[in-house]
């Protein structure tokens, strides 16, 4: 079996990563709100905030593709205006793939923050407070800095697994060789094609490899993190 990919394949490998990323950039900022919401904030509803932020976890990702069909197909209530006023099309393009993929990796972001923020001593913050320092403030030069393990850990098994969205992707952005055929739609159409046990079996050692790494690197950052903030 020959290991060199051809221009189709490399275009599969280069979709996979730019969606991976792009889930995770628009992702993260939120997931930090969210995750400091759930560990800090006491408010009614607080419980079932929790439930939803985590549902992209339980149910199969079909069901989430679905749902984003529903809100932000071209009839959609969300993707309706979206599409007649801005001209902004989700379903089926590479913004959509990177929409499904985010939301099926928003939970992930979301646990590692919170962990991260957990571990943050109180102490810290209430020191920072007596000296002066404003509710932004302290979270910007204390809170912030002290999360950060958990935010970088977050974001690349966030990546990593964005990379093996199928599901999601395929039933909201379809399967669109050079708009939406990710790594996973790649080897799932190579499958399907006689004689394609070639390609499908270097696309998945590409699958394997990239996913591999990633996750020793979210365990490399954690803890070269937490060495660089004396926690360990």
């Amino acid at each position: 079996m020959s290991f060199a990919l051809s221009p189709e394949e490399w275009t599969a490998v280069r979709l996979s990563l730019d969606v991976a990323a792009r889930s995770v950039l628009t992702s993260l900022v939120p997931a930090i709100a969210i995750a400091w919401l759930l560990a800090r904030g006491r408010f009614p509803g607080r419980m079932l905030l929790d439930a939803l932020v985590h549902l992209p976890l339980v149910v199969p990702p079909v069901v989430v593709g679905w749902g984003l069909l529903m809100l932000f197909g071209v009839r959609g209530p969300i993707g309706g205006p979206l599409n007649d006023w801005f001209g902004i099309r989700l379903v089926f393009t590479t913004d959509g793939a990177a929409l499904a993929t985010a939301v099926m990796s928003f939970p992930l972001i979301v646990r590692a923050v919170r962990l991260g923020l957990e571990g943050v001593d109180p102490g810290f913050e209430a020191a920072a407070r007596t000296l002066g320092a404003g509710p932004i403030d302290r979270f910007v030069t204390v809170t912030l800095p002290l999360m950060s393990p958990g935010i970088l850990a977050g974001a690349v098994t966030a990546f990593a697994a964005g990379l093996g969205e199928f599901g999601a992707v395929i039933t909201f952005a379809s399967n669109i060789p050079g708009e939406t055929q990710t790594l996973p739609l790649a080897i799932y159409s190579a499958t399907q094609t006689p004689g394609g046990e070639a390609i499908a079996g270097r696309l998945a050692a590409i699958s394997f490899t990239l996913a591999i790494a990633l996750l020793l690197l979210a365990e490399l950052v954690a803890r070269r993190m937490h060495r660089l903030l004396g926690r360990g």
